[in-house]
């Protein structure tokens, strides 16, 4: 059998935010532009969790990582708040009470 270039592995379904996910998430995100504190985003699709990134600047690693975790929706909750070292910092069952973590006077970013 000769190697096919064209030929591309069935990939794995992913994690996807739905549409009211992904608003809620920008939604915050450009509230937290506008007041100077994040300068950039990324998401990203993994097998077992759908991941938005929020970023200082771009050429750093993520100030925090908001996550969603279908898996664990019956256990822990499926969404959770990963800071900059790795620590858990926020989980829950739903959306709009975990990003309660970033409201005013709970939130500053420290230089």
């Amino acid at each position: 059998m000769a190697f096919d270039p064209s030929y591309s592995a069935p990939r794995q379904a992913g994690v996807f935010f739905e549409r009211r996910e992904l608003e809620r998430l920008l939604r915050l995100y450009g509230r937290m532009v506008a007041a100077g504190e994040w300068r950039d985003y990324g998401m990203d699709s993994l097998r077992e969790s759908a991941v938005f990134s929020v970023f200082r600047r771009s050429s750093e690693a993520p100030l925090y990582r908001i996550e969603k975790h279908p898996a664990l929706a019956r256990k822990q909750g499926a969404w959770a708040i990963v800071g900059e070292g790795g620590h858990i910092l926020k989980r829950g069952h739903d959306l709009d009470q975990v990003l309660r973590f970033f409201d005013k006077g709970r939130f500053s970013v420290v230089e």
